[in-house]
């Protein structure tokens, strides 16, 4: 025992010779209050612009910088880079605490947080505008604004941050950003109105030969699309919308507060060059969904989940599309332009499958791998080559030599397992996303045996369209199994602007939290967690 203290005391003392922690306040601190000429200490600490300017010499790989609670006025351009290979800079909540970087002051900035710098992580913290301002282009007072602008900086991550209600995009990570990653997030009203919706929850570009994850992170109400892989740029003769990992997100109801959906996810280029075109994309275990009603059979309106392709011109080429749900009205699915894909072992709930003639050389040469897939369509001839000809399942299989092992059945017949998906935080413990859908608005059951919580844990459940309210709380029974309630109208809260439209009822995406006894965790854990 002497032995392994002995180890434990020589193992945190290299811990703590290697890593600095340094500590910042807001300025208007009701006690203590951040400043320029802080050093940084709990006692004399740094305000949020000076800590996001600090030089590596002062800040680098290995160091964490604690944002206290509370309210962070301003927009902020964070500049600190880790200069040491595979170590970063830390930017967190300290504990528990909870803050919010306000946008909406007097400045013309167009970001709240704009990032340029390589290996620093973001996490735990919400980016906002608080109070009024307005969202209407025509308002002489408007100003369109990004919540996170990342302009630079490879191998960042951003964890675990609430993006809302910013009259822009919720996220800009732009091409020169490769292999940074965006995990467990909630984005979600972001954006304004123009002569359409405009401002999306994430923007990724990337020309770097690291992918960049998107993972478990839960993006809806934006007022025009959820997640554009994308460049509307032409003549670049640049390759920079490519090498990108989405995977495990739920995606839902994008463009509700502009009064049209629009594409939950598009994955595409607008060169009309044809050089800068989408390519090497995988997009694994997602959820998309608009609002349907699954007792309508006709399936009417516009309703997109996904789209690949913008332009005959810029043919993605190399896209994955595996083990997904795409539901949504007539055209939930555009498979527009394509040179090459795989489209395997995905669920689709939809008037029709939509591709354009420009497919169909991919189609005809078998450069589109379509298998193990099931779809539910309006018409019996459900696969529809926009002005060229629909086809039923057996035409679709024998004309194309695609889908041999798929099923094809009307929308009438729609079934699911109701626990669409249960996604563990990768950057916080012992919480949960999950996506229940249930056609007729039933109460659902899920079963969390498989991740060995125990008998007694304490949870609450959050829905994430009203992210802070509890709709249950209890402690987790033997067999493991927790009900969640469907219909949540109890517990609604007036949407932000009355446009926005809240998910049907027979559609949920909650958060739970399980909280142990304080008294019954392992003294090692309580005191040395936040190492691991």
């Amino acid at each position: 025992m002497r032995q392994f203290i002995k180890y434990l005391f020589l193992f945190f003392v290299t811990i703590s010779s290697a890593q600095r922690e340094f500590h910042v306040f807001p300025i208007d601190g009701n006690q203590i209050k951040g400043s320029i000429s802080g050093d940084g200490s709990i006692d004399n600490p740094w305000d949020l612009e000076t800590a996001l300017s600090q030089s590596s010499e002062r800040v680098n790989g290995g160091d964490i910088i604690w944002l206290h609670k509370g309210i962070y006025d301003g927009n902020y351009e964070s500049t600190i880079k880790s200069t040491i290979e595979g170590k970063y800079i830390t930017v967190s909540a300290y504990k528990d605490h909870k803050v919010i970087i306000n946008g909406n002051v007097a400045d013309n900035k167009p970001y709240v947080l704009e990032v340029s710098g390589d290996r620093v992580v973001f996490k735990n913290i919400e980016v906002t505008y608080l109070g009024n301002f307005p969202r209407q282009k025509s308002n002489k007072s408007f100003r369109a604004v990004t919540g996170i602008n990342h302009i630079v900086g490879e191998d960042c991550k951003f964890q675990n941050i609430v993006i809302h209600n910013i009259p822009g995009s919720g996220i800009g990570s732009w091409k020169a950003t490769g292999g940074t990653v965006i995990e467990d997030c909630i984005i979600y009203n972001n954006g304004y109105l123009g002569d359409r919706g405009q401002g999306v929850g994430i923007y990724v570009q990337n020309e770097s030969e690291k992918y960049r994850i998107i993972k478990n992170n839960i993006i809806f109400n934006n007022y025009y699309k959820g997640v554009e892989i994308w460049s509307a740029t032409t003549g670049t003769n640049r390759e920079f919308v490519k090498n990108v990992i989405f995977t495990d997100n739920v995606v839902f109801n994008n463009g509700s507060p502009s009064g049209k959906p629009w594409a939950n996810l598009i994955i595409a280029s607008g060169d009309a060059k044809g050089v800068n075109i989408a390519k090497n994309i995988n997009v694994l275990n997602n959820v998309f969904y608009h609002n349907t009603d699954f007792n309508d059979y006709k399936n009417f309106g516009y309703g997109n989940s996904i789209t690949l392709g913008y332009t005959p011109k810029a043919l993605v080429e190399n896209i994955s599309l595996l083990d997904n749900i795409i539901i949504g009205r007539n055209n939930a699915l555009n498979l527009m332009h394509i040179r090459s894909a795989e489209f395997r072992n995905n669920l689709v709930y939809s008037g029709y499958v939509h591709f354009d003639k420009s497919s169909l050389t991919a189609l005809e040469t078998g450069n589109l791998n379509f298998n193990n897939n099931k779809f539910y369509t309006r018409k019996l001839n459900g696969f529809r080559i926009l002005n060229h000809k629909d086809y039923n399942l057996s035409q679709w299989q024998n004309t194309f030599n695609v889908d041999k092992n798929s099923e094809w059945k009307q929308l009438k017949y729609f079934d699911i397992n109701p626990v669409l998906k249960i996604q563990k935080l990768s950057s916080i413990p012992n919480q949960f996303n999950l996506a229940l859908l249930e056609k007729n608005g039933n109460d659902v059951t899920v079963d969390f045996s498989n991740y060995n919580i125990k008998k007694g844990t304490s949870y609450k459940i959050y829905d994430l369209e009203n992210r802070n309210t509890v709709v249950k709380s209890g402690t987790i029974s033997n067999d493991k199994k927790i009900i969640f309630p469907m219909n949540l109208k109890a517990f609604e809260k007036p949407l932000h602007n009355n446009i926005a439209t809240k998910s049907y009822e027979n559609f949920g995406v909650y958060r739970i939290v399980f909280e142990e006894d304080a008294k019954k965790q392992n003294i090692f854990k309580r005191f040395f967690g936040w190492l691991f």
